[in-house]
């Protein structure tokens, strides 16, 4: 398992480093309060891996909470079948 995780890993940085070598050229941002220029691998490779942890961080609260609620639920038909017996 770990060597099918290494080669993953080592193809994806493979790719980021061709995806950046064939994107060289800088491109501007104006962010209205900074300019930046930036080469287009850089810029792509970074918002891949911005869209990553968002995406992950909605996930990993959706469950959270989703979990949250359903531990509040329990625990509310927990204590009402507690009250009901005593």
């Amino acid at each position: 398992m770990r060597l099918i995780v290494t080669l993953l890993l080592l193809l994806f940085i493979a790719g980021g480093v061709i995806l950046g070598a064939l994107n060289a050229d800088l491109v501007g941002y104006d962010l209205a309060f900074l300019h930046v220029q930036v080469p287009k691998g850089a810029a792509l490779l970074a918002m891949l891996a911005i869209g990553w942890v968002l995406g992950g961080l909605t996930a990993w609260l959706g469950v959270t909470t989703r979990h949250r609620r359903e531990r509040r639920r329990a625990a509310k038909a927990q204590s009402a079948k507690v009250s009901k017996t005593a």
